[in-house]
């Protein structure tokens, strides 16, 4: 530590603006149809948020193997909701819906409570102010 990430946006006065970074394939970017942009791209806003659902899923992988524990599936929905606060338009709130699933016989507490810890230390939800809450759901054990 410290790790630096560099990405670059370059765009024109209208259009797609893609967003790329060494190494990696570009990322096209419009508005989202919110604010006047066209449906079907990625927008920083769905980009910002996409990070957190990422990072949650890397962060159990990490958490659950760090305690050993067997899982098949997980799957992570996101939903940021922006607003306007005090004036400044940010996102206000983060609720992540993480649904396990765990094969028969495993211990469904134990889920949870990794699902929770993997909430607590995600790299990504730990660098946003806005409050976050879990809604976990373990399928199975």
């Amino acid at each position: 530590y410290p790790h630096t990430y560099t990405v670059t946006a370059v765009g024109q006065k209208t259009g797609v603006v893609p967003v790329a970074s060494a190494g990696l394939p570009d990322i096209p970017t419009t508005p989202p149809p919110e604010f006047d942009g066209p449906e079907g791209t990625w927008s920083p806003e769905t980009l910002f948020v996409a990070a957190l659902a990422n990072c949650f899923v890397f962060t159990f992988r990490a958490v659950s193997r760090a305690a050993q524990y067997e899982w098949t599936n997980l799957e992570c929905r996101v939903d940021g909701t922006l607003e306007k606060v005090d004036g400044v338009t940010r996102f206000s709130r983060f609720v992540t819906h993480a649904t396990l699933t765990v094969p028969p016989g495993a211990d469904a507490a134990k889920a949870k409570q990794l699902l929770e810890r993997a909430e607590h230390v995600c790299l990504v939800a730990n660098s946003v102010i806005a409050p976050r809450t879990i809604e976990a759901t373990v399928i199975g054990g």
